[in-house]
Formats: C-alpha cells, sequence, structure tokens
C-alpha cells in the first residue's frame, strides 16, 4: 500500500471512491461519475481549494482510501509552538478494505505531514454513532473532545440568516 498526496493518475479511482462515499452518507442516493469528477476537478482541486486529498493506493492507481485536510493557524493561540492546526474534513476507506491497515496508514501520514508542517494538533469530526470509528480513532490515542459541540446552517435556514439586516441581539 502506497500513501501519497493525490496524482492525476488517481482521479478515476477517487471518483469511485467518491460516490461510495456519497452513497454511505445518502443511503439509497447515487451520483453519476461524470458529476463527482467535475466536483473533484473543479472545486476540490481548483487553485482556491484549502483541501490536501492523501490517498492510500493498492495496485499502482486503486484508491482504497483517502484523507481530505486543510492546514490553518489558530486565532486565539498565537505561540509558534501551537499556532497552527490540522484540520481533518473526511477520512474514509472503502468498505472492502476497512481492518486492513489503509485508515492507521492514511492517519500516521497524515500526522507526519501535519508536524513537518508545523502544526501543533489534528481536529476532526465524527459522527455519533460511528462506534466503530470512534474506536479506531482512540486506539490511535485521539482524545474525545468533550466540550463542544457541531453545528450546521442549511437550507432556508441558512438562506434566512444570510439575508437577515441590521444587527441580532446576542443571548
Amino acid at each position: 500500500m502506497q500513501i501519497s498526496l493525490l496524482e492525476a493518475a488517481h482521479y478515476e479511482s477517487l471518483v469511485d471512491l467518491l460516490r461510495e462515499v456519497h452513497g454511505y452518507y445518502n443511503p439509497g442516493s447515487s451520483v453519476s461519475r461524470e458529476l463527482v469528477r467535475s466536483h473533484l476537478v473543479d472545486r476540490l482541486l481548483s487553485d482556491g481549494s484549502p483541501l490536501h486529498l492523501v490517498v492510500a493506493t493498492r495496485e499502482p492507481d486503486l484508491v482504497v482510501g483517502f484523507a481530505a485536510i486543510t492546514l490553518t493557524y489558530s486565532l486565539v493561540d498565537p505561540t509558534p509552538d501551537a499556532g497552527r492546526q490540522c484540520w481533518l474534513k473526511e477520512l474514509y476507506v472503502r468498505a472492502s478494505e476497512r481492518s486492513q491497515g489503509a485508515g492507521g496508514a492514511l492517519m500516521s501520514w497524515v500526522a507526519r505531514y501535519a508536524v513537518e508542517n508545523g502544526c501543533a494538533r489534528i481536529d476532526w469530526p465524527v459522527r455519533a454513532n460511528n462506534d466503530r470509528g470512534i474506536a479506531f480513532y482512540e486506539r490511535l490515542g485521539a482524545t474525545r473532545v468533550e466540550d463542544r459541540l457541531s453545528y450546521r446552517l442549511t437550507g432556508s435556514e441558512l438562506h434566512a440568516l444570510a439575508n437577515r439586516s441590521g444587527s441580532m441581539q446576542e443571548v
């Protein structure tokens, strides 16, 4: 197994894996290869995208897993030894490849990349009902951040807030 930053030779195989990811998060739904490939090339890999895509491959170009990361700076801790952070947006391993080392290899690569780029930590979300994923992360030595919650605005609520004018009363 090889772990590396995404290369053009990996695109088609990653498209297949991204379609699997879509099905994982949206059971019963599917998206076309063309739409996913366009999203990958035109958005995820665009010059303006902050994402770094790391892939685990078997055979020359068969992508069996990936990690999507961004590097950022802390707004609250300006010290040189703690000021940079890595955000793991997604870690996904093909269902048929789980428990065969790809996830651990990807996380190790991401940790090394983060350290080499001056990051003091890696943060990431995980679904609360993903017991297998939670156990995996804890085996890696990660600790659950108990004092944080995740929020989301979508659809009409997002647009309502975007269209709101003036100041808002804080609670």
